[in-house]
């Protein structure tokens, strides 16, 4: 079966990891991707350990599907390529700083002028207009600024270090295919291209959701383990008898109810439902009393029959080979490009109920 978007060419001119990630995503639904590649600038990602065969396991992943041309770009022969180029492709995407693209002569009103019909997406760490559209920036910092990290983690230990990159791919990547896609609506509209302008910062502040209301709307400023969601209820993870740990979820009345019949806690299923912190912080104390009293093998066997939203913190190998991600299709064998098959991240997104 084809993917979705088998009709569409893309041109990717991005490294590291927001761009690649969304083109990825762009080539598991059929897109044919074709990513340039500076001979004399070297991908980060290609010399990231872990390394498996020729090329780190990253490179390898976030390149999958794709094809791969080597192009000086500050060459002039190069900028003539891409112009030819440009000509056959739907859709560009870049992640220089502002303003890079303009000066190699390849940037969108070149590119549109050649192709109007063209859907030229940037992403950046800050979009192309404001005081910090030429800074330099990472997750941590997009997050910093944004307002995520300040209501995340521990009151007495500040914000965590995440091990997976919010701003880098649930902003950048995610919401550069939205646009993209978004854009490709409006063209068979309109028959007109467009230019897409994506910042990790702009996309992690609109990610404090539900924060964000009630600090904007309600007046409430948000920190650590203040509110229901961020550890300021019993919503939260707890330690195992061997040092593992459990997710408790269980906030509506019938979930609750069954994880206070399930540990013993009957009394405590009105605590449960409390608005008052100290209730809060009591039941918190007796589940973290009673989490670790068992094995994470033994909570699991527990609560395997148990539709009460409580759910073992797994490690990314224990997490592959559940049944739940396995029967979905989540890890899949990839030719690494010499002919090995590797075992990669599956496409999340399913088609027609088709695994990708």
């Amino acid at each position: 079966m084809a993917g979705p978007l088998t009709s569409l060419k893309v041109l990717d001119f991005s490294t590291l990891l927001p761009g690649p990630y969304a083109t990825m995503l762009l080539a598991d639904m059929g897109a044919e991707v074709l990513r340039v590649e500076a001979p004399d600038r070297v991908d980060l990602t290609k010399v990231m350990p872990p390394f498996d065969g020729k090329f780190a396991t990253a490179f390898s992943y976030l390149t999958r599907g794709k094809q791969t041309l080597p192009l000086n770009l500050k060459q002039l022969e190069a900028v003539e390529r891409v112009k030819e180029l440009v000509k056959d492709y739907d859709i560009v995407v870049e992640q220089f700083r502002p303003g890079v693209m303009d000066r190699l002569g390849i940037g969108y009103e070149t590119l549109k002028a050649i192709n109007p019909k063209l859907i030229y997406c940037a992403i950046t760490g800050y979009g192309q207009t404001g005081p910090y559209r030429d800074r330099a920036g990472h997750d941590i910092n997009y997050l910093a600024l944004a307002g995520v990290s300040s209501h995340c983690g521990r009151a007495d230990s500040g914000p965590p270090p995440l091990g997976i990159q919010v701003a880098d791919v649930a902003g950048g990547s995610h919401h550069a295919v939205m646009g993209i896609l978004a854009a490709v609506i409006n063209r068979q509209q309109t028959g007109e291209g467009q230019f897409v302008d994506i910042s990790m910062t702009d996309a992690a502040f609109a990610m404090n959701a539900m924060a964000g209301a009630a600090c904007l709307a309600g007046g409430q400023e948000q920190k650590p383990e203040s509110a229901l969601l961020n550890g300021g209820s019993f919503y939260d993870y707890y330690r195992t008898q061997d040092d593992r740990w459990l997710s408790i979820g269980s906030l509506e009345p019938q979930f609750s109810a069954r994880l206070c019949d399930t540990l013993g806690l009957a009394e405590m299923k009105g605590h449960a439902l409390s608005q008052d912190p100290v209730q809060q912080q009591q039941l918190k104390a007796a589940l973290r009393e009673k989490v670790a009293e068992k094995t994470l093998r033994e909570w699991q066997e527990i609560f395997a029959d148990q539709d009460a939203c409580v759910e073992p913190v797994l490690t990314v190998s224990e997490a592959a080979e559940h049944p739940q991600l396995k029967a979905r299709g989540m890890v899949v064998e990839v030719d690494r490009g010499d002919g090995v098959m590797q075992k990669q991240i599956g496409s999340p997104i399913k088609v027609g109920g088709q695994i990708v």
